[in-house]
């Protein structure tokens, strides 16, 4: 049973990070102090875990299981938790659907299967879905990838699955093309039981959010939880002055955050984090690799162009 049963997701949801220590082994110490140190921040509706953030791919199910239950034991009684679904199978998927339940989690956020890079169907997805859906009652977001992927699902796949399965109660949008992000969010937040866009359009949060999305769920609200929700505040208010404000200090992040290869954009979260003192190390498992000194340099470059390194500095010194 979810600690928080009536949760649909919306909102500013950050993904937290997983640390690990020098043998690969989770830190749950310091994934202990992150949780909290993202759980204090004013204005978020959820936290997510066991997704691209923590390195799921990385993690046995044993240990996403584990991720859970800390998760759960640290903040769980005061937000909800998405717990993410990442499988190239339907029945793999659906026991880590009966796990999350299992766990109190609220929602699932559940990632398109590798095999449909290959070619996918509607019967496909919907089969997927349907497997998943008849495993757990939570609320489910559906990770939406751009189409080019094949791991993305057109329109009229979105419009069976969101019709059929009625437990699809919001997306992940990550489609990379601002007509079809557009389509999605006056699309899907106006049928008769609206679906929740959350974009996770992170390298271009304020224009997305303008287009008015009714969330956010991005991996750098692990380091900048607190900027996204001022900003989703701002443009839900129509300050468009304040909006522009808070997005002149996220841009140095999200370009140093969302360079090439994307594969490293959480490798360089963590490396955020160490810099700013929240974080021990910044350890990845492999196939990820440690980051060279220049990229390093240029992430405290942009804490600073950001802010974020001076108000860290003052606070030490006070």
């Amino acid at each position: 049973m979810p600690r928080h049963p009536h949760y649909i997701p919306h909102g500013v949801i950050p993904a937290v990070l997983l640390p690990f220590n020098d043998d690969l082994a989770i830190d749950e110490k310091s994934f202990r102090s992150h949780l909290r140190d993202v759980a204090a921040i004013k204005g978020l509706s959820a936290v997510t875990i066991n997704a691209h953030s923590t390195e799921v791919a990385s993690c046995s199910f044993d240990e996403q299981r584990r991720v859970l239950d800390v998760t759960q034991d640290e903040i769980g009684d005061r937000l909800p938790i998405v717990n993410g679904v990442w499988a190239d199978g339907s029945i793999e998927a659906a026991r880590i659907a009966r796990m999350a339940a299992d766990g109190g989690a609220s929602a699932l956020l559940v990632f398109p299967p590798a095999p449909f890079t290959l070619g996918q169907s509607s019967e496909m997805a919907l089969a997927h879905f349907k497997r998943i859906a008849d495993a757990s009652d939570l609320p489910i977001i559906a990770f939406q990838y751009p189409l080019a992927t094949g791991q993305g699902y057109p329109r009229d796949t979105l419009l069976k699955m969101v019709e059929q399965v009625p437990s699809i109660r919001a997306i992940k949008d990550w489609a990379g093309n601002v007509p079809q992000h557009e389509m999605h969010i006056r699309t899907l937040q106006n049928l008769p039981r609206p679906v929740n866009v959350l974009t996770t359009h992170s390298a271009w949060l304020f224009s997305s959010l303008v287009l008015g999305c009714n969330g956010l769920l991005s991996g750098s609200g692990s380091v900048i939880a607190d900027l996204q929700a001022e900003l989703f505040r701002a443009v839900a208010a129509n300050d468009l002055a304040a909006a522009r404000r808070l997005n002149d200090r996220i841009y140095p992040l999200a370009r140093v955050f969302y360079a090439e290869p994307w594969a490293d954009m959480h490798n360089r979260m963590k490396e955020a984090l160490v810099l700013l003192g929240r974080l021990p190390r910044a350890v990845v498992r492999p196939p990820l690799v440690k980051l060279g000194r220049a990229e390093i340099e240029r992430i405290r470059a942009a804490l600073g162009e950001s802010g974020l390194l001076e108000a860290k500095a003052s606070r030490d010194a006070a």
